[in-house]
């Protein structure tokens, strides 16, 4: 067992991008974890929802900034009990350094998984929840990753990898993956 003590991992991607396999199987290897799963935030909205578009209105917005905000607030308290907290959501665009803002939690660290639109689609293709379909497909989700997304930490192709050399990269890879000041990160990698 891998030991970060207080400390706050976010795994972020776009949909079908492995995100909730890689963080549950990271989260495992870890001494004293916990995975914290973004959507859950969504779905605890009863009524009045405005689900996130590719054209979103200022109410679907604000819904999301307040799941990061509620993600980021319950990482940095499970965190700040002495748990490492593997976070996983998608967080792109612009919301990717807001949401590395909100968390306070010392070490943060961030994994993007990047596998080929390609890839996505065939994962997407054998799952039984699907994301895509409505206003979403995999290249818009693809774009606003590649395009819109800062680089910050470690982006990982994970097109030919199984969920468990992802993880042996993300723990390879710690100080890449590593987010001194996401105030003013701007390095890329």
């Amino acid at each position: 067992m891998q030991e970060l003590g207080s400390a706050v991992v976010l795994i972020t991607g776009v949909m079908a991008s492995g995100k909730s396999t890689v963080a549950q199987l990271l989260a495992e290897r870890l001494s004293r974890s916990v995975h914290l799963r973004g959507d859950s935030f969504r779905r605890m909205i009863v009524s009045g929802g405005e689900e996130f578009t590719p054209q979103p209105s200022d109410e679907a917005t604000a819904q999301l900034r307040l799941r990061y905000q509620a993600s980021a607030t319950i990482a940095d308290l499970y965190a700040g009990a002495g748990w490492t907290v593997v976070a996983q959501d998608v967080v792109l665009g612009e919301h990717l350094d807001a949401y590395l803002n909100w968390v306070t939690t010392r070490p943060l660290y961030l994994v993007v998984l990047a596998p080929t639109p390609e890839a996505v689609a065939q994962r997407e293709a054998g799952r039984r929840k699907h994301g895509y379909g409505g206003p979403w497909t995999v290249d818009i989700l693809d774009q606003a990753l590649r395009q819109n997304t800062p680089r910050r930490g470690l982006w990982l192709d994970t097109s030919h990898q199984t969920p468990d050399q992802t993880v042996d990269q993300i723990l390879t890879g710690l100080t890449t993956a590593h987010v001194a000041n996401p105030a003013h990160s701007t390095t890329d990698h």
